[in-house]
Parts: C-alpha cells; sequence; structure tokens
C-alpha cells in the first residue's frame, strides 16, 4: 500500500486544486446572476443593491453544485497534468507504486467530497435555494407557477380517481381556472366529465363553481358548486410546486412517499434522492476518466491532445447523465438505474482504459 506521508500530500495537492477551481466557478457564477439579477431589478422601487447581492449569493450554492463533476475532473486533470509534469508520478512510478496506489488518494478524497455534497452541502445549498426563492417573489411579485400556468393533477380518495386540468393556477395550485375534471368510481370506471369556471381547494374537498357535468347516458346538467371529494392537503399541492432541486436531501424520501400516497407525480423527487446517492461514484468517476487521459509521460508528448480528449470523454459522460435522468423522469427508465447508470458505467470505462493503458 502507498506509504501515509506520500498519500497525505497527493490528496493536499488535489484538495488545494479542487478547492481553488470550484472557488473560481463559483465567483464566477455569482458575478454572472448579480449582473442578471440587478438588470432584472434595476426599476423596482425600494430594492437595494445590497438585497440583490444577497439573493444572489443565496442562489450560489444549488448552480455550483450541479458543476461539481466538471470541477472533480478539471481539476483531477491539472493535478495529474503537473505532477506529470514536476516528474513526482515518474519519481513514485519508479519507486514500485502502481497507479492504483497512486490513484487511491484522490479517489477517496472524491468519495469523501460526494458524501459530504449529499449529506451536508446539498441539504443547505436547497435550504438556501427556497429562500432564494421567497425573496426573489418578495422582489418581483409573484412567481411563473402562479401566473398563466397550466396544471395536472392525478388524485385519490375513497370515492375513487379523478384527473384535473386547470388552464391556470394561483396561490401555488390551491386555486385553479377554466378546470375540467375526469372523475372515475372506485373500480376505475369513468363517471363523469365536469367542467368548472373555477376550483378552490378545501379541507377534504375541491369546490368547483359554476359547473357543468356530463355523464354517460344522461344529459348535461349545471351547478353552481360541484362537490369533488380528495385526499389531497393544501401542502401537499403547493409541494408539487417544489422542484426537486429545491428540497433538502433529507426529506425527499418523505416528501416522495406522500406525494405518491396523494396521486401525484413524485418520481422526480425519488430521481433526485437516488442521483444524490450515486453523487459519490459518479465523482469517482470522473477522477478515473481525468487519469486515464492525463497520466501520459510529457517525453512522449501529446499531452494537450489527450487532456482536450479527457474534458471531451467527461462532458460526454455529463451529458449522458442529464440525458439518462430525462428518461427517468419521463418514466422510460426506472429511477434506480437512470440514477446509477452513468456512474457506474463511467467507473467501468475508467478502469478499463486504465487497465490497458497500464497492465497491458
Amino acid at each position: 500500500m502507498i506509504g501515509s506521508t506520500l498519500g497525505l500530500y497527493l490528496m493536499g495537492r488535489f484538495a488545494r486544486t479542487l478547492l481553488g477551481i470550484f472557488g473560481a466557478i463559483c465567483a464566477l457564477i455569482y458575478v454572472v446572476d448579480f449582473v442578471e439579477m440587478l438588470r432584472r431589478a434595476g426599476d423596482l422601487p425600494g430594492v437595494t443593491t445590497a438585497y440583490v447581492a444577497l439573493v444572489s449569493l443565496l442562489r450560489v450554492p444549488s448552480i455550483s453544485e450541479q458543476t461539481l463533476p466538471f470541477v472533480i475532473l478539471a481539476g483531477s486533470m491539472f493535478a495529474f497534468v503537473n505532477l506529470t509534469r514536476k516528474l513526482e508520478l515518474v519519481v513514485a512510478r519508479a519507486a514500485g507504486i502502481s497507479v492504483w496506489q497512486i490513484l487511491a488518494p484522490p479517489v477517496l478524497l472524491a468519495l469523501l467530497i460526494g458524501m459530504f455534497c449529499t449529506s451536508t452541502y446539498s441539504p443547505l445549498a436547497a435550504i438556501l435555494k427556497q429562500r432564494a426563492d421567497q425573496m426573489e417573489t418578495g422582489m418581483f411579485g409573484r412567481t411563473r407557477q402562479d401566473v398563466d400556468s397550466s396544471l395536472w393533477i392525478r388524485q385519490r380518495s375513497l370515492d375513487g380517481q379523478a384527473i384535473i386540468r386547470a388552464e391556470q393556477s394561483s396561490n401555488s395550485g390551491t386555486v385553479l381556472a377554466n378546470v375540467t375534471a375526469y372523475v372515475y368510481e372506485a373500480d376505475g370506471r369513468f363517471q363523469e366529465r365536469v367542467e368548472a369556471a373555477r376550483a378552490e381547494l378545501l379541507p377534504g374537498v375541491w369546490t368547483l363553481h359554476d359547473a357543468r357535468i356530463m355523464a354517460l347516458g344522461e344529459e348535461p346538467r349545471s351547478v353552481e358548486k360541484y362537490m369533488l371529494a380528495t385526499s389531497l392537503t393544501a401542502e401537499q399541492v403547493t409541494q408539487s410546486f417544489v422542484p426537486p432541486a429545491a428540497v433538502p436531501f433529507w426529506s425527499l424520501p418523505d416528501v416522495a412517499r406522500r406525494m405518491q400516497a396523494a396521486g401525484l407525480d413524485s418520481v422526480g423527487y425519488r430521481l433526485r434522492y437516488l442521483s444524490l446517492l450515486a453523487l459519490p461514484a459518479l465523482l469517482v468517476a470522473m477522477v478515473l476518466i481525468a487519469a486515464s487521459f492525463s497520466l501520459r509521460f510529457f517525453r512522449f508528448g501529446g499531452i494537450p491532445r489527450m487532456v482536450t480528449g479527457g474534458v471531451v470523454a467527461g462532458f460526454v459522460l455529463y451529458v449522458a447523465t442529464k440525458l439518462v435522468s430525462d428518461l427517468g423522469g419521463a418514466g422510460f427508465l426506472s429511477a434506480p438505474i437512470a440514477a446509477w447508470s452513468p456512474a457506474i458505467v463511467g467507473c467501468m470505462l475508467g478502469s478499463l482504459v486504465l487497465l490497458h493503458q497500464e497492465d497491458g
């Protein structure tokens, strides 16, 4: 095994490199977001520059969290190339240390960073994002979800199932306009269709105002109020408007369970939870990919081409992760496969390339 002195030295070099790159990216994100937010709030009365700066600062952790795989990839490649350029890795290899022993410290560091991000940084970023969204709503007025946003709700209750569609929603989805409800009996048979000008969520019931009821074999009839039983609460409907990225990691399983029990779509929350669990493995995959394209000796030449290949490979893995995540969110793939497959495939491909390069 690699000695503790060399291991700590390599881990320290990697940690300083990653911290520098991550800090630079966070600063760039903050400046760009602050300038854009300041432009949008320039004509608003009573909004100070300090207030806008605080909102932008609260948004930085959630945005920077998405760049973490690229930070690990770029930091690992820079550290490997720098160690190779200074012949430190050459000396280590000449002393009989294999590439797998050299990779142990950065892989361990990537695992620790991934676990810290999943357990601490991501929940903190979600809480700060919620606070930033509240401040932004107070600054600009109602959010996009509260204005001219269509809404689909599938619910279950003791009376059966119902699918509700509204052309407009307000008050975080508890007040609907231009509503169409498809009501089914407990055994799944279609019962009736209800159209209403407005619907309001009250405890245990949707109240549809100025409703028109159309049932099979019956003449359409109009009523002033139509009561549709529901097991949804105002909190659950409001929660459906909160994106999964704004929900803390430790709350995601409970939110997904309550959403599924209420008949709402919980795939995004389960996928977000599993993706955060798979984040340490994804960061390890980025380290292995970086090592595959960065351990070439300088005297062999071709370093720029190798580095470019590593960047392209990391970008392809990131795009594949997003693509598979979208397929999982759309229901074409199961949530565990969508969350874990990019990280597992990335680790396997990186290990395969290293085995071919180092062990023939």
